[in-house]
């Protein structure tokens, strides 16, 4: 092992920007290692605070789950090692050092005559004695090599600028994963709040059906009515009862998604808030959409840059090297020129030295066909990464215009919900008034009441559906915090 020091005075001015640097490290160190987990804190400090109180809220939920969720975890570390592989590329830049130091001791039997290159027969020195006997001398050498290349047409800069792009893209990649985790965990929210309005409006149908019954067993008791009418009531009652496992069947398979964005167990009592009453406002609805907020398309057109960025770095590589090197080097021999062997231990210290310092050019003649190949692949590669970026293109405003109709749909029907349920309502009290004064069979009352349970599931997710809808517009305009502003408000 080679080990070199370099010492040197420190000035005033140079004293004072290494405190400078050392402060900035301090401070760096601090944000990396401080911050995330006094937010971390804080993330479960907010669900603790909910769980206490019993009830879970949705902004509580994406919280927990942009801080916490495995994915994020995975893409911020991709992203990492993209910064770190800018570093690596700009090591490229910098002068190569190499140190060696061997001692042997071997004959010094020495001819005549040229050898291939190769890596097998160890390179011998000195004048021919005309020897071919074994006896053996110490050998020594030391030495440095400084290799430095000065420009590469641009090779380097172009690798530099693949892995800024790659950077990007992983920023993108990051970006993108903590929208998909903040609309899934809030559109779990929601599916669970759905979930349970339709368990309530399902076991609301148990108890009207009931009741329901109860009047006709005394019709049914009194003569006054056949008994296949309270038949008929008793198996729609027992479907009424199906609905309702089905309901908890719902409620149980929401909660074990809404389970995978938090960290700690579902509270009691999800905060319903205004996702039930009212409908956002949404102002923007008809506004542009705006491809360079997406995360999506910047994350395909970093892909892009850094796929013609490695193209450039492909066209330059079959160009001249030119290295500017030098060498300062010692050795040391038991042999005297003559072919006498010295005594002792001689040898085994360097004692003859010498240095040189040049510029070597190369140039890779016959890498033209493989570099060639290489190019044609890349450019490919290139030409795919654009076509994936127009298509990304297409099918984000695809997507943009289906959630502008899904939202103006939703509006329309959770107006509509709350007149549909009260015309199901006064059709069923009209439909058993007829039937207790004999002028209707149990079917009329039988279908009004099927009318008025499926209205009452409706009315009750028709503004949980616009909300899921306006959630699915932010997230393909890339940013779910108008929604969530809105939800607080």
């Amino acid at each position: 092992m080679i080990t070199i020091s370099i010492s040197s005075k420190l000035t005033t001015r140079d004293f004072a920007r290494e405190k400078e640097l050392q402060r900035m490290r301090i401070v760096n160190l601090h944000n990396r290692l401080v911050l995330p987990m006094l937010l971390l804190a804080l993330s479960r400090l907010s669900i603790a605070q909910d769980a206490g109180s019993g009830t879970l809220s949705l902004s509580a939920v994406v919280a927990d789950a942009e801080k916490n969720y495995p994915s994020i975890q995975i893409s911020q570390e991709d992203l990492n090692v993209s910064a770190a592989n800018i570093a690596l590329a700009r090591t490229a830049y910098l002068p190569r050092l190499d140190g060696v130091a061997q001692f042997n001791r071997g004959t010094r039997n020495n001819v005549f005559g040229s050898l291939l290159p190769q890596s097998i027969i160890p390179p011998m020195s000195g004048p021919v004695i005309g020897t071919n006997n074994s006896g053996s001398v110490w050998g020594s050498a030391t030495g440095l090599l400084i290799n430095w290349q000065p420009f590469d047409f641009g090779t380097r800069s172009a690798r530099v600028r693949a892995a800024v792009a790659a950077k990007d893209q992983a920023s993108a990649a990051n970006q993108r994963t903590q929208l998909e985790v903040a609309t899934a965990s809030a559109d779990a929210y929601l599916t669970v709040l759905a979930a349970m309005s339709t368990k309530r409006a399902a076991s609301a149908a148990i108890g009207n059906w009931e009741i329901l019954r109860t009047s006709i067993h005394a019709l049914v008791s009194s003569q006054l009515r056949p008994g296949a009418d309270e038949s008929r009531i008793d198996a729609e009652k027992a479907a009424a009862v199906t609905e309702l496992a089905l309901a908890d069947q719902a409620i149980a398979n929401s909660e074990a998604t809404l389970q995978r964005f938090l960290t700690g167990p579902i509270p009691p009592v999800l905060a319903e808030g205004k996702f039930l009453s009212e409908v956002p406002a949404v102002a923007d609805m008809d506004a542009p959409l705006v491809l360079t907020n997406n995360p999506v398309m910047r994350e395909r057109h970093a892909a892009v840059e850094q796929n013609a960025s490695q193209l450039r770095s492909i066209e330059r590589s079959w160009t001249p090297q030119f290295n500017l090197e030098a060498a300062a080097y010692a050795r040391g021999t038991g042999a005297e020129t003559n072919g006498q062997r010295l005594s002792g231990a001689g040898g085994l210290a360097p004692n003859v030295g010498n240095y040189v310092a040049g510029v070597n050019v190369t140039f890779p003649f016959m890498e033209f066909a493989s570099i060639h190949a290489h190019e044609a692949a890349q450019a490919a590669t290139l030409r795919s990464a654009k076509a994936s970026e127009l298509l990304t293109d297409k099918t984000l405003h695809e997507q943009f215009a289906q959630a502008q109709a899904s939202l103006r749909t939703t509006r329309t029907i959770a107006q509509t919900t709350p007149v549909q349920r009260d015309a199901a309502q006064t059709t069923l009290n009209q439909a058993t008034a007829r039937y207790k004064a004999g002028l209707v069979p149990i079917d009329d009352v039988a279908q009004a009441q099927r009318l008025l349970v499926q209205a009452q599931i409706d009315d009750a997710i028709a503004r949980l559906n616009v909300w899921r809808s306006y959630l699915h517009l932010e997230f393909i305009r890339g940013d779910v915090q108008p929604f969530l502003q809105e939800a607080n408000r």
